[in-house]
């Protein structure tokens, strides 16, 4: 099973991008982040056209979550429960026998410190959400755009200042919180160490100089873990013509009757 999340910086903008990434990647699911339109105005038809139904929850000109499924799934949650703001940053499937929360997580760097609170509110109701998980047994991944940096090997020397809400110590904290929940960083478990970006901003040449992220993230639970094949993101597409500043970061899991 392969499932890949990409914030894809405006769904409109990039279709063809999108369409032509499913076409050589084939992945199962693909969650979107940032999508930026409305639910009326996403262009469902040329996804299903391609194979893929479509959970989305939009927003005019900014944030929005979409999720692709080939096959069978059911909306769980068009919204992350105990989160209150009403920004369009989450939604939930089942297929396969997985629930795949799609999330974007507030950057926090705007509107001050409520802005940042915000920011932590969302860590706070995902952590919920997941012990809730756990303690009634479901398998399920937790992936998308997390605005946050785990590690100074996480970014680029001198990317991003002490003080940005990406790397600041609660944010930090906040996501060691979740992870200590027992989940697994899908590509640190497959490549402990190195540098592994998912985001290079459009300005200051950053692309050029490498000088990069690592935002995007997939937290498995335990047994989702022990099917882990792959992990890793799909670096080329930001070379492409008019890219997202983010690429996709894909996970390969084995079947489970291979896990079993």
């Amino acid at each position: 099973m392969k499932i890949a999340s990409w914030n894809v910086n405006s769904v409109r903008q990039r279709q063809d991008l999108i369409l032509d990434w499913l076409k050589r990647h084939e992945p199962d699911v693909l969650m979107m982040q940032e999508i930026k339109c409305e639910t009326t105005q996403f262009p469902a038809e040329i996804f299903q056209d391609a194979g893929y139904e479509c959970a989305v929850v939009g927003q005019k000109s900014y944030n929005g979550v979409a999720t692709l499924v080939r096959g069978d799934f059911e909306i769980t949650t068009d919204h992350l429960p105990g989160f209150e703001n009403p920004a369009a940053r989450y939604v939930e499937v089942r297929t396969q026998g997985l629930t795949l929360g799609n999330l974007y997580l507030p950057n926090g760097n705007s509107g001050g410190e409520e802005g940042y609170a915000t920011k932590l509110a969302f860590f706070d109701a995902l952590a919920c959400r997941a012990q809730n998980f756990l303690n009634s047994e479901t398998d399920f991944v937790l992936a998308g755009d997390y605005n946050v940096c785990p590690t100074a090997e996480d970014y680029a020397p001198g990317a991003l200042g002490p003080d940005d809400a990406l790397v600041r110590p609660e944010s930090r904290a906040a996501w060691r919180r979740l992870v200590w929940l027992g989940l697994t960083d899908a590509l640190r478990a497959v490549h402990p160490t190195g540098t592994a970006y998912t985001f290079w901003d459009y300005q200051a040449g950053a692309w050029q100089r490498d000088c990069g992220l690592r935002i995007d993230h997939a937290l498995l639970s335990p047994r989702v873990a022990e099917r882990l094949i792959d992990a890793q993101p799909d670096k080329e597409e930001r070379a492409m013509e008019r890219p997202s500043d983010h690429v996709p970061l894909i996970v390969t899991l084995k079947d489970p009757a291979a896990a079993a």
